[in-house]
């Protein structure tokens, strides 16, 4: 039976902790929250002292946090402190630097490591249902994959350390832009006069399809699963949106990379958050774009 401490048991964390558990590991995992250690609990997760507590013990040792500094410090802290051979995956969204960083931190004394941050959300991660976007040798990410199965249903090796959380950065830069874009079309769409449900029923079936329309519509009706339909409940949260669209313009700048449409919907998330809307689900930028709160 694997050993697997889990740090970082929050809205993400604490489901994709408990899927764990329910696939019969023994998972041991720790957070600042208490009302996280409390729910992580109720899951079935053997709640720690501290993050050095849970780790100590542990095979796998996977990590779920808020920034790329949190990731440092917490390798930093528990990789002296590892078994010989522990394994070291990071699900956290951070930046390509930090993600490479705590690869070398992990790899200065012989710990296999993988970058693996996910998509798909806080439904994904309570149904195990997430994609892995996967960073590291070969022979570290055949080890995760088993354990990352348990907790989604597309696991991919994107490339060496840090491809994991440059895929993630691309993916959604793609995401956040379309976004924009489909909730522009339904607000044109209402200034026309044109019903909701008729141009979902053309766009999402024609050259306008895509993620953001076909499953998760900002308007409600048409996708009656999508957080428009629930007062832009997350979902995925605005401020989330936009720590990502800042990480993608941060690697734009660093790589030399020209991503003039990325750069403009990072502003409009910024003025949807300076709103007071980063709690609510980042499809309701729709609302900042019609002009209303």
């Amino acid at each position: 039976m694997t050993i697997i401490a889990f740090i970082g048991l929050g809205n993400m964390g604490g489901p994709m902790a408990g899927n764990l558990v329910k696939a019969g590991h023994t998972v041991v995992g720790f957070d600042f929250s208490e009302e996280a250690r409390a729910a992580a609990k109720a899951a079935g997760v053997t709640i720690a002292a501290d993050a050095k507590s849970a780790a100590a013990p542990a095979d796998v040792i996977v990590t779920m946090l808020p920034a790329g500094k949190h990731v440092r410090a917490v390798w930093g802290e528990l990789a002296p402190v590892a078994k010989k051979g522990t394994l070291f995956i990071d699900s956290s969204t951070i930046d390509v630097e930090s993600a490479r960083a705590v690869h070398r931190i992990a790899g200065d004394i012989g710990l296999p490591s993988v970058d693996a941050p996910v998509s798909g959300g806080t439904g994904g991660a309570k149904g195990a249902t997430l994609t892995f976007m996967c960073g590291g040798e070969e022979a570290a990410f055949a080890a995760a994959k088993p354990i990352l199965e348990k907790m989604g249903k597309k696991i991919v090796h994107c490339g060496g350390a840090g491809a994991g959380q440059a895929a993630k950065i691309c993916n959604n830069m793609i995401l956040g832009i379309s976004m924009i874009a489909v909730a522009e079309g339904f607000v044109l769409a209402e200034k026309l006069g044109l019903d909701r449900q008729a141009l979902f029923d053309v766009a999402s079936t024609s050259s306008g399809q895509c993620w953001s329309l076909n499953a998760y519509c900002p308007v409600p009706g048409p996708v009656p699963t999508s957080p428009a339909n629930n007062d832009y409940k997350p979902g995925f949260a605005s401020a989330l949106m936009l720590k990502d669209m800042k990480l993608s313009q941060e690697a734009a700048q660093a790589a030399g990379a020209s991503t003039p449409l990325g750069a403009a919907a990072t502003q409009l998330y910024g003025l949807h958050n300076a709103w007071g809307e980063g709690g609510t689900d980042f499809s309701g930028i729709i609302n900042l774009i019609r002009g209303k709160s």
